[in-house]
């Protein structure tokens, strides 16, 4: 890989893809409990979480994907 390679604009899912590779090798740093969840308009489901990380609590909430829905 030549200089330039390494600063090129790096594809939004590819980064995602690997990010979650990672994640399946080497496990997550915390436990989080699912408070909530509903259907949008298009038939997608969001679930609502919360979570504590180095002694913080966090709330948060994401769009589940098509793969994460089936399993």
């Amino acid at each position: 890989m030549g200089i330039f390679g390494r600063f090129r604009k790096r594809d939004p899912l590819e980064i995602e893809r690997e990010r979650r590779a990672f994640l399946h090798t080497s496990g997550r740093i915390t436990d989080g409990r699912i408070i909530d969840s509903e259907t949008n308009s298009h038939g997608g489901e969001i679930v609502f979480y919360r979570y504590t990380l180095n002694g913080v609590d966090f709330e948060s909430s994401e769009m589940l994907t098509d793969e994460q829905q089936r399993g």
